[in-house]
């Protein structure tokens, strides 16, 4: 993997292990040589993963719709943290799809409601065949737990293939996360549990 996009939040949380582990995994790519690809933004966890991986003398490259300058900047000049690219495009589904394009693999940290909407749709993406590239959760203090633990009831209920459950990798450690992605090789399966009856 040569580039990994991470979603996180744009808040770093109550929790100072959130920011902890953010800072260490923005160390830690750059340690493996690994791209870091984000939303652009240096406030929260965002800015957390992006200023330590540059920190390390990584490299990061931001993506960031127009219309969230003045937010996920929060007035900060842009060359401030002297990103090694940033692209400002002209909406949040053209950020996602470039991020998407630009990464090898998927990281989502502790995040809120624009964190869980990203991971889940490349998540879809993987699993209706549209890329074949890792997706893992850094569940740190259990914070994915309750999703985990979703994912798990669907596939009992029905909804879910065990084989496309299988594509979200989680762990509480970035070290086994990363080995874990870079070992990924998924297990092409039809998401239909089955075919419909026809009419």
């Amino acid at each position: 993997m040569e580039r990994i996009c991470v979603f996180c939040g744009s808040n770093a949380g109550t929790n100072p292990i959130y920011r902890d582990e953010a800072e260490k995994l923005g160390r830690l790519l750059a340690a493996r040589g690994i791209e870091l690809v984000y939303g652009g933004g240096n406030i929260g966890l965002m800015g957390a993963v992006a200023d330590a991986c540059l920190a390390a003398g990584g490299t990061v490259i931001g993506i960031i719709p127009e219309a969230l300058m003045g937010k996920e900047v929060a007035g900060r000049p842009v060359d401030h943290r002297a990103l090694t690219r940033l692209e400002v495009v002209d909406s949040m589904h053209t950020r996602k799809a470039r991020m998407a394009e630009l990464a090898d693999g998927f990281i989502a940290l502790p995040g809120g409601f624009g964190t869980f909407e990203e991971f889940c749709e490349v998540l879809t993406w993987g699993q209706l065949g549209f890329h074949v590239k890792p997706m893992g959760l850094l569940n740190v203090n259990g914070f994915y737990d309750p999703l985990l633990a979703l994912f798990e009831q669907a596939v009992g209920e029905g909804f879910l293939r065990q084989q496309n459950r299988a594509m979200a990798l989680a762990d509480t450690d970035l070290e086994r996360l990363l080995d874990a992605m870079a070992a990924y090789r998924p297990e092409p399966v039809s998401k239909w549990l089955k075919e419909e009856k026809q009419l």
